[in-house]
């Protein structure tokens, strides 16, 4: 939160006892911001030697790296950082300065970050989320840039505060935490890793850049080798034999990079619940990380299983929960409390956290027919203009005729994929808790208590109207804000609703 500047200039009066982060962070951040800007730099040389001026391309490259380092060695000049007995505050920027505060009372969750350069010298980045859903990062109150052991007892401290923490007391003994283990990475689960896409799209993107740099270069790829020899392999195989072997190539590709994520993102995945209040999670390899959540704070919990992962039979569980960074996926996340693993693991966790199965178990109400005649009209209908769209194409190109008949396989897969939607919808609502499952190529299951539920809308578009459905969508503040229950019979919506949260849809139903 951003506190005025009034009421923050009377606060510095009274405590300047400004700190700043470790010096350390002098070899850290030239360092990630090189990185980032490493194309921008490798562009610039490329340039220069390809115009035929070399010093030129030096001079440029140097040039925008010192800049860069500059920048990235003020961002510590003018960082501070400070905890009095009622909030942490962080002031940063030289041209617009800006100061931040987290109220002590406010903080839900504690969130430490450890990449491998911050691991070399002992450093640790500390997030602080105060209580509301951190989807784009802007809530969060990060000090990039403490001690490892400060770092760590400052996630202790700020989480496990007592409510009169504020007012003087006389010192005691303190006592060592107890935790209870609910979940260790269990090696078995890595025959998931190649199911869940985790790393994919960073290789994907890796591949983006190599090529995009290769073309500054103007390297011709055409002349080497191993390139050469695939080539004249795939141009002397018929079209349908070419896509084939593409197409395995990059499943190929896919399964590795996504195994090797998940290796990085996993290592050590450790999740234990703390009497003191809170579930903390531990993981990763070259990045270590350390997420704690308060479990007041808590609203529910979600299995996700995305197609493939369900077609080897696994899932993951995510925390619904203020304060959390959601939607950046299970590798970046903070909600993760258990990595893609077999379900009824992910059911157990689930079960664990919430103090009952029932919600993740129970069998679900079904939607009504109607709602899978719209499902499987949805799908057919992006089938078709795909499938129209990849006949002009094979016309226009002069491909093989036999080509046109491959719309007919999207067709197929449309039906399929829209019955298997329909078949994924359900809702029930068991032991305080709103249970929906939505999805196919993600399947999520969320079960959120009721009293976390702070309004409902009732969504329906001009086809659903035609069909006498409805979309009921719960909002709430934590993790995505917003669990639909989708196509809903008009009258079935409202009375789940007010079965969930008596009186709160109250005029609707009179």
């Amino acid at each position: 939160m951003t506190v005025p500047a009034q009421a923050l200039d009377a606060a510095v009066r009274q405590d300047g006892n400004w700190k700043r982060l470790s010096p350390r962070m002098l070899l850290v951040h030239p360092v990630i911001e090189l990185g980032k800007a490493l194309p921008a730099i490798v562009g610039a040389f490329l340039a220069g030697h390809g115009s035929g001026n070399d010093s030129s391309g030096s001079r440029w490259s140097l040039g925008i790296a010192g800049v860069v380092m500059a920048f990235a060695m003020l961002r510590w000049v003018t960082t501070r950082y400070r905890i009095t007995p009622a909030q942490v505050q962080l002031r940063h920027g030289l041209v617009r300065r800006q100061t931040r505060a987290a109220p002590l009372d406010r903080v839900r969750t504690v969130d430490v970050t450890a990449h491998l350069l911050h691991r070399t010298l002992g450093l640790a980045r500390v997030s602080i989320g105060i209580g509301t859903s951190d989807r784009k990062g802007r809530q969060a109150l990060v000090l990039d840039g403490l001690g490892a052991e400060r770092a760590a007892a400052l996630r202790s401290e700020l989480l496990h505060r007592p409510a009169d923490a504020a007012q003087p007391k006389q010192p005691t003994q303190p006592v060592a935490p107890a935790e209870v283990e609910l979940a260790r990475l269990d090696p078995a689960w890595l025959r998931f890793a190649p199911f869940t896409l985790t790393g994919a799209v960073t290789g994907l993107a890796l591949l983006g850049i190599g090529w995009r740099i290769v073309g500054e270069g103007h390297v011709n790829i055409g002349r080497l080798g191993p390139y050469r020899a695939v080539a004249d392999r795939l141009e002397e195989w018929p079209l349908a034999v070419d896509i084939l072997a593409v197409f395995v190539a990059v499943a190929v590709f896919v399964a590795v990079a996504s195994t090797v994520g998940y290796v990085l993102s996993f290592t050590g995945f450790r999740l234990t619940r703390h009497d003191g209040g809170t579930l903390h999670v531990t993981r990763g390899l070259l990045t270590s990380r350390a997420t704690s959540i308060e479990r007041r704070r808590l609203r529910g919990v979600e299995l996700s299983e995305p197609l493939l992962l369900r077609t080897a039979g696994g899932a993951r569980c995510l925390a619904v929960a203020t304060g959390l960074r959601v939607g950046r996926g299970a590798e970046r996340g903070g909600e993760i409390l258990l990595p893609p693993a077999p379900k009824a693991e992910a059911v157990k966790v689930g079960a664990a956290v919430l103090g009952t199965d029932a919600p993740l178990t129970v069998p679900l109400v079904a939607h009504p027919l109607a709602a899978r005649r719209r499902r499987i009209a949805r799908a057919l209908a992006g089938a078709i203009v795909l499938g129209a769209a990849f006949d002009a194409a094979v016309l226009l190109a002069g491909w093989d005729s036999a080509l046109l008949s491959v719309p007919g396989a999207f067709v197929s897969v449309a039906v399929a994929l829209g019955y298997d939607r329909y078949c994924s919808l359900g809702h029930a609502f068991v032991r305080g808790y709103v249970v929906t499952r939505f999805g196919s190529v993600v399947r999520r299951r969320t079960a959120v208590a009721a009293d976390g539920v702070i309004g409902w809308n009732l969504r329906s578009t001009f086809f659903q109207r035609r069909l006498g459905l409805t979309t009921l969508v719960a909002t709430t503040a934590a993790g995505r804000q917003k669990y639909s229950v989708a196509d809903l019979a008009d009258a079935d919506a409202v009375r789940f609703a007010d079965m969930c949260v008596p009186g709160l849809l109250e005029p609707f139903l009179t």
